[in-house]
């Protein structure tokens, strides 16, 4: 993953610029990367862009739940199936 190093910031020097750094976020729209011991600990996003990536990963989830259905429907076979009334009876 490419990160603009201008967009990353340690957590100590965050919490003494949190206001700031909020605002440049909401102007220009980019994420910031948090670091803690100059590891990446955390992302802040716009509102928008965590929706979007919600939603994204809604969809993928949606495409991957299909192909299951999918799969399953190939190898359905309808003289399979279980009557009603004997799973009733078990």
């Amino acid at each position: 993953m490419l990160v603009e190093t201008s967009k990353m910031i340690p957590i100590t020097k965050l919490q003494k610029e949190l206001t700031k750094r909020i605002r440049e976020l909401s102007d220009d729209g980019s994420p910031l990367y948090v670091l803690k011991n100059n590891e990446m600990e955390a992302v802040i996003l716009t509102p928008a862009e965590y929706e979007y990536l919600m939603n994204l990963s809604e969809l993928i989830e949606q495409y991957e739940i299909g192909d299951i259905i999918k799969k399953r429907i190939k190898n359905y076979s309808r003289s399979k199936n279980i009557k009603w009334q004997d799973l009733k009876k078990a």
